[in-house]
């Protein structure tokens, strides 16, 4: 994957909680392990030797079982928590070392957040909740409300502004939630665990509500989540951590793929691979014939030599016209037309199409051409390497 523009960049990040945090870096950095740096100075190392990179408009998951150090590492990035030794920055400025006026700013103009626990104001209505950062940026009472109420209009919440929050289920204040961070209109989400406390049907649709506003959006989220189901889900990429370090970053495909160790093995054995993979995982880009240039001898030829029992023909402008099979070809002999092999009805898929949605169409047994938004021939899919990516272990 083309990796985009830097938008939030972590290096070398620490955070130590105790008495003496210098003390304790110095023996993490001799080498100690987290349990002998706690028996030596009772300090407890949350944040151990972080970097990491976010591309804007990428959606960043930071994975891991409770005490594993990813919500005292999001809390850094805003500075809710402040690091005990690294760098931070948010398009380049510099979050660890910020005076208060310019980590206000940062807070104010280029930072939301959205709690696991709604963190609602109970005395004030849902629409002055989502109001209230633009009230502390200090926007007028009539431009916030119009903002409150098209973040509500665009969380699926048209009509509820005027209500307590104590009147709305825990699904719809975790859309409040999501609003009064959309309507500050930052680049960069920051997300802990905010569907942790829903009931799953609420929480899988509070997912795709994301995945939708994402797709529109663009904003540049790290977001932060125990369930490896939900990452693999939300994530262009994952980092799975355990005790304050990044075990292993990645695809979702790479992640599953190829688990980085044991621990990374445990988390993905029981993952439905179908829905992890991709079309794109598995395509072959390979050479296909084009009518008018090649013939039923090249046809033949190239299919020995790229070990395939068929390929796709394709028009100058690389249209699919259909398939001509290796057997069909070789009997016919030099000098026999290529367009009366041709197969017309054959199966199509995308690049981003999940393997368990192009499953049924491997039925056929004949190769699936990829296409893509145009319509044109991007590479195939046999159906044996489908059946045997779903299979792998």
């Amino acid at each position: 994957m083309n990796q985009p523009t830097a938008k939030i960049v972590v290096r070398d990040l620490y955070k130590i909680f105790g008495a003496n945090p210098q003390k304790a870096l110095s023996l993490i950095n001799a080498g100690k392990s987290k349990d002998e740096v706690h028996d030596s100075t009772g300090s407890v190392v949350a944040i151990n030797d972080v970097s990491f990179e976010v591309g804007a408009g990428e959606t960043f998951v930071v994975m891991g079982l409770s005490g594993s150090g990813k919500s005292t590492l999001i809390r850094c990035v805003n500075r809710l928590i402040k690091a005990t030794a690294g760098d931070i920055t948010i398009d380049g400025a510099d979050v660890v070392g910020a005076d208060e006026k310019t980590l206000r700013d940062i807070r104010l103009n280029k930072v939301s957040m959205v709690f696991q626990h709604f963190a609602l104001l109970p005395h004030r209505t849902v629409a002055e909740n989502v109001e209230y950062g633009l009230k502390i940026k200090g926007m007028g009472p009539d431009e916030r409300r119009e903002r409150a109420l098209k973040a509500l209009d665009t969380v699926g919440l048209s009509g509820w502004g005027d209500v307590p929050p104590a009147n709305l289920s825990g699904g719809m204040r975790q859309r409040v939630g999501l609003a009064r961070a959309l309507a500050v209109d930052t680049e960069v989400l920051l997300m802990d665990e905010p569907f942790g406390a829903l009931d799953p049907l609420i929480r899988n649709d509070m997912q795709q509500e994301l995945i939708a506003l994402q797709r529109d959006l663009q904003k540049t989220i790290i977001f932060i989540s125990h369930d490896l189901h939900e990452s693999l889900m939300l994530g262009d990429r994952i980092a799975i951590m355990r005790d304050g370090s990044f075990v292993q970053v990645g695809t979702p495909e790479e992640i599953v793929g190829n688990p980085a160790d044991d621990y990374v093995s445990a988390f993905t054995k029981e993952v439905d691979r179908g829905r992890v993979f991709t079309v794109k995982t598995i395509m072959q880009a390979n050479e296909p014939l084009v009518m008018g240039r090649d013939t039923v001898e090249t046809a033949v030829g190239r299919m020995t030599e790229q070990a395939q029992n068929s390929l796709y023909v394709i028009d100058d402008a690389r249209k699919p016209l259909g398939l001509v099979n290796l057997t069909d070809a070789a009997g016919a002999g030099a000098g026999h037309d290529l367009k009366s092999l041709v197969v017309d009805d054959f199966p199509t898929a995308t690049e981003g199409e999940h393997l368990i949605d192009i499953y049924d169409r491997c039925s056929r047994g004949a190769p699936i051409a990829v296409l893509c938004s145009q319509g044109l021939y991007q590479g195939m899919v046999r159906p044996r390497d489908v059946l045997s990516e779903l299979a792998a272990q």
